[in-house]
């Protein structure tokens, strides 16, 4: 058994790899994902869905994560999440993760940014 630092930690060592079927072996078939300035969504077919969006730019998916902590089942992380979008623009935002690990898969997984640094880098 794994303990929950390690599954978040796989889980975005295999994002970053582009390995997303690898990922979402990380998660549970009804995990919750609230992408909190855009929305929520439930399921591994929809987080499959939205996470390949990010993964088809040209450039690398880096994220840098600067500290991780976890408490039980829950781990928290500060990262710097970098990646390319499909028109070409670098976007690279700080980003809060709060994760919930049950029986080495992942439940829950809320991530907080900056919508607005986000939408700048997207148009400019």
């Amino acid at each position: 058994m794994a303990n929950p630092d390690e599954v978040v930690t796989r889980f975005i060592e295999a994002i970053e790899r582009r390995e997303l079927d690898t990922a979402m072996n990380f998660v549970t078939e009804d995990c919750f994902y609230d992408n909190v300035p855009i929305g929520s969504m439930t399921g591994k077919a929809k987080m499959t869905d939205f996470l390949s969006g990010l993964l088809k730019g040209p450039g690398p998916v880096e994220f840098e994560v600067i500290r991780q902590a976890s408490s039980g089942n829950t781990v928290m992380n500060e990262r710097i999440d970098r990646f390319t979008t499909g028109s070409g623009k670098r976007i690279e935002l700080q980003v809060m993760g709060v994760f919930e690990v049950e029986n080495d898969l992942i439940r829950f997984w809320r991530d907080y940014f900056d919508n607005g640094m986000f939408m700048k880098q997207l148009k400019g």
